[in-house]
């Protein structure tokens, strides 16, 4: 008995001496921490206390549909330049190459070609011919002035005159189309670059052989207009008009927007993917080059209400954008959605999944790390 009240008085005892003492246990003033439960549905989670994690208001969002596609930039077609030789031989020099930049004038290659020797030896032959047909026709007029030739033959020599000096007209022109001076003979042709551009197609090398008219030897291009050529699947084609203008993005510069028109869509399927070329024109600031991939945005006519959450209240997780709803019972479950684009304020936009007015946890990482540590 005597034990048992030494006991008790011992225990008041202490409980006298921690009362006094006048410190204070910060974990009682703490908040009590967030129970967390998982339910079967491994996407519902119910929180004890939820109330310690902001929450937000999916807003509604007035936009237009959004197409992308994908595609590659092209040269325009129409501002592509052959560079034509006329004059068929051997190629003995080659002042530019595939992919260089060149200026109008500027020589490209020299060709050894027999058809300017062949060029040079019948313009003397018509020069000869002419001088010859001259000193006959001035002969003819002495004589008719004296009597001693008839008018026909006084004719004759005059007609043969005159082709004589169409001759040499004609074969001293054919030079200077082969870039030739009539009175400077030479057997190269020199070819010039009939517009400024980048090359973009060479088929001759050093000691190849060139033929009239034949392949051409370049083709020069005009890259400050180019085409952004996309795929764009049959269901979507409602969504893309001529005349509107889609904005650009490169791979290589993700950063950076252009804006162009589009200016023809293709009346021609593919058979494989159901897919039509939609071409967009687009002013080149020097950036883009042939064969470059391009990230198309089309807009639609049609007005749609999309959602927007602050984007902290989105997780990427697994190649998939998520958000933490709460639930009429007041549980928290994940939702999986498509987002869009970024939206001022630090808003993203919600394409599907949830809709405007649904309560979400405002900084979804920090709800799954407090979750996932439980």
């Amino acid at each position: 008995m005597k034990k048992a009240i030494i006991r008790t008085l011992s225990a008041a005892l202490l409980v006298a001496l921690g009362c006094g003492n006048g410190k204070v246990d910060p974990a009682a003033e703490a908040p009590p921490q967030a129970q967390v439960e998982h339910e079967q549905d491994g996407s519902v989670i119910q929180v004890d206390h939820p109330e310690q994690f902001s929450l937000a208001t999916a807003a509604a969002r007035n936009s237009t549909r959004e197409l992308v596609a994908t595609g590659v930039i092209a040269p325009d077609v129409s501002r592509n330049v052959p560079v034509v030789s006329l004059a068929s031989g051997r190629v003995v020099d080659i002042r530019a190459r595939l992919g260089d930049t060149v200026q109008k004038g500027q020589l490209l290659l020299s060709v050894r070609s027999s058809d300017v020797s062949s060029g040079y030896s019948d313009y003397r032959k018509a020069v000869a011919d002419e001088t010859l047909a001259r000193t006959q026709f001035d002969r003819a007029k002495d004589l008719f002035a004296h009597g001693a030739m008839s008018m026909s033959d006084l004719q004759v020599a005059q007609d043969t005159e005159d082709k004589a000096k169409v001759d040499v007209e004609t074969t001293a022109e054919r030079l200077r189309l082969l870039g030739n001076d009539p009175d400077k003979p030479n057997g190269i042709v020199n070819i010039y670059a009939p517009v400024s551009g980048v090359i973009t197609d060479q088929q001759v090398t050093s000691a190849a052989g060139v033929q009239a008219l034949g392949p051409n030897p370049f083709t020069i291009s005009d890259l400050s207009q180019v085409w952004a050529v996309c795929d764009v699947y049959e269901n979507d084609l409602s969504d893309v008009r001529l005349g509107d203008v889609a904005e650009l993005r490169l791979n290589a510069y993700p950063d950076q927007v252009f804006h162009g028109k589009i200016n023809n869509i293709g009346a021609i399927l593919d058979p494989n993917i159901r897919t039509a070329k939609v071409r967009i024109e687009v002013g080149n600031p020097g950036l883009m080059r042939i064969g470059m991939f391009v990230k198309a945005t089309f807009h639609g006519q049609k007005q749609e209400v999309h959602t927007a959450v602050p984007a902290t209240a989105i997780l990427h997780l697994h190649d998939h954008d998520w958000v933490f709803v709460v639930t009429a019972d007041n549980k928290i479950q994940r939702v999986e959605i498509a987002s869009g684009i970024m939206l001022p304020g630090d808003m993203q936009e919600v394409l599907s999944g949830i809709k405007p007015g649904t309560q979400v946890v405002q900084n979804a990482l920090v709800f799954e790390n407090a979750v996932s540590n439980k």
